[in-house]
């Protein structure tokens, strides 16, 4: 349900603004969520070809000005988003309030250094401008549903994760045992890394067995590592199956989370009303 107009934390027009900009129940809050993924797809692509040398010294201006130009129109998007909640500073300090602001902070610090020439370093921080590519995941409704999966499972994947170091360590020292030095293991480290590659079926070949036990322990792990990528898989499959159900786009303005039922009256999360 939509929020009451006694409840916007500065008049209707806020409330008008965060229905635009953190819903997408109406004609204009699919309109804008539409128009800012494309943008943040954009610059992302402008991100990605300003990297490529010849490119940025064929249309480096193209590109500066296409960069200052998303910038400003995602700066004026984050101001919008803390004008319109009731607690801009909890906004502010939440992942995506994070993610927008570091969407934008590369291109104004590299003001402060004008001599980036002399100061390589913080060409990094343009590489940073591609996390804007993060915030598509607060228009995918999907998203809500695998992080949720991913939560309800997150004890069966550390029994799981321990259980499979567990063998790597056991298996590596297994194969330093068996192989030694005189075969590249030299030290049970460097035959835990072997255990790992050959376990995910990974297999770079830089390292391998030469003696008949070496390689019959190597096919038994090798045979190990089919069925123990599925595991991972079954137990989040399991938890989707359980997280599927019908949500909405609507944003609670307290705690600025969504994923509520159709029907619901109140925040799930804060109880805060909807």
């Amino acid at each position: 349900m939509k929020a009451e107009a006694s409840e916007d934390p500065g008049g209707g027009w806020r409330h008008r603004v965060h229905q635009v900009i953190f819903e997408a129940e109406t004609h204009e809050g699919r309109l804008f969520d539409i128009s800012l993924i494309t943008l943040v797809l954009l610059s992302c692509v402008v991100v990605i070809l300003d990297s490529v040398p010849w490119m940025r010294a064929e249309y480096g201006a193209v590109f500066d000005a296409a960069e200052w130009f998303f910038t400003i129109l995602f700066t004026l998007e984050y101001i919008f988003r803390l004008v319109s909640v009731k607690r801009p500073i909890r906004f502010a300090l939440s992942f995506y309030g994070i993610i927008d602001l570091i969407s934008v902070l590369p291109t104004y610090i590299g003001l402060l250094f004008p001599g980036t020439e002399y100061l390589l370093s913080i060409r990094i921080l343009r590489l940073l401008r591609i996390f804007r590519i993060l915030r598509l995941t607060a228009y995918v409704s999907e998203a809500q549903v695998i992080t949720t999966a991913l939560h309800a499972s997150r004890r069966k994947i550390f029994v799981f994760v321990a259980g499979v170091l567990t063998l790597v360590v056991v298996v590596g020292t297994l194969m330093y045992v068996v192989e030694g030095e005189a075969n590249g293991f030299t030290d049970i480290p460097t035959s835990i890394y072997w255990a790992i590659v050959t376990l995910t079926t990974v297999g770079y070949g830089d390292l391998s067995p030469k003696t008949p036990l070496g390689k019959g322990l190597a096919s038994l792990v090798m045979i190990m590592g089919y069925g123990i990528i599925a595991v991972p898989t079954g137990i989040v499959t399991a938890e989707l199956a359980r997280a599927v159900r019908p949500t909405t786009t609507q944003v609670c303005e307290e705690c600025h989370m969504s994923g509520h039922e159709p029907d619901a009256v109140h925040c799930k999360y804060c109880g805060a009303r909807l």
